[in-house]
């Protein structure tokens, strides 16, 4: 009993290549002795190696069994080895894919992608931006970056997880961060002093810049006296922290406005949400842009960030011109052809 627990552990940490590697030397070798043994009875070598195949399977269809005593006693051993080598191969199979899951789980597997959204620094906020992107393009790839040693959705197969320090280039890379479409940094929310908290995000940042500066980048800014620093690392947009939750509150309690309009336009789960729609060839003015839009279901709301393009119809759109307008995703999609 103890030899047999003894080959069991040196059979299990021999390597994944010297099990595939004996185990084709073994089929291979036991149908050449098959067929030498029962020439008559296979009639090809390649029905010997059938045979071998269906019987470490434990399949046996029957349409070929040995029937010389030699035959026999190679089966017995076919039986006695070949099983046992083939539940080796198929337990280290298993083994494989519990450590895999194991290694997603512990943010250890290096993501494979592109394309994708990279969130980084996990919290109640980076959650519900993970719901928010998921709700709107359920297929998108996600990838969050987090100091934590466990990936926090675990159940969404398009969530990935790396665990690290976010401002490691080791830690980007293994995020495919040179590949990515675009890059969402969170302040950390376990660090109390929010200067500290500004300083991560532009260590953090900094390090996407030099590393793939194609990337879009957004980032939570804490203190609206940093905005300058980011602006130095060329970030291509921030927002600074609770401030919309912030204006909502004094809009509702002063009555100003609807805070459901707000509401709507900062959640893709419902109403109407802010596109960015193709400039037509038809457009020359604004006008023409606005009218255009208007007949079929939508509302010109800027150019870039200027937002009183409406004022000024008659003007010419220009060439670098990103408009955007306001309407549900099925005007979006219709207009977008």
């Amino acid at each position: 009993m103890h030899l047999l627990r003894l080959l069991s552990a040196k059979l299990y940490h021999i390597s994944k290549r010297s099990i595939a590697i004996s185990i084709v030397v073994f089929v291979f070798f036991s149908a050449t002795v098959a067929y030498a043994l029962e020439p008559d009875t296979f009639g090809s070598w390649f029905n010997a190696l059938y045979w071998v195949l269906t019987t470490m399977a434990t399949v046996g269809y029957g349409d070929y069994y040995a029937v010389t005593v030699a035959g026999k006693v190679f089966t017995i051993f076919l039986y006695i080895f070949g099983i046992g080598l083939l539940s080796l191969v198929i337990g280290r199979i298993i083994d494989t894919f519990a450590i895999i899951k194991r290694m997603r789980g512990e943010g250890k597997l290096n993501y494979q992608g592109e394309n994708h959204i990279v969130i980084i620094n996990w919290g109640k906020k980076a959650q519900t931006a993970v719901e928010e992107i998921l709700s709107h393009h359920p297929e998108t790839a996600i990838v969050i970056i987090d100091e934590s040693d466990r990936h926090p959705l675990e159940q969404l197969d398009q969530v990935h997880f790396i665990s690290g320090d976010p401002s490691e280039d080791e830690v980007l890379a293994k995020a495919m961060i040179s590949r990515a479409k675009s890059a969402i940094i969170f302040g950390d929310s376990r660090i109390d002093e929010a200067s500290l908290v500004d300083g991560k995000s532009l260590l953090i940042v900094s390090s996407i810049e030099r590393i793939a500066p194609n990337v879009h980048t957004t980032v939570e800014i804490m203190q609206e006296k940093h905005i300058r620093n980011f602006r130095h690392v060329q970030v291509n947009e921030f927002v600074l922290s609770h401030d919309a939750i912030s204006r909502l509150a004094v809009r509702s309690a002063l009555g100003v406005g609807n805070p459901d309009v707000f509401r709507q336009l900062l959640s893709r789960q419902h109403g109407d949400d802010i596109y960015e729609v193709p400039v037509s060839p038809s457009w020359r003015t604004y006008g023409d842009a606005f009218f255009g839009l208007l007949e079929q279901g939508a509302t010109l709301l800027a150019d870039r960030s200027d937002m009183g393009i409406n004022r000024r119809m008659s003007e010419d759109i220009p060439s670098n011109a990103r408009l955007y307008m306001i309407c549900d995703e099925e005007t979006y999609r219709k207009i977008v052809g």
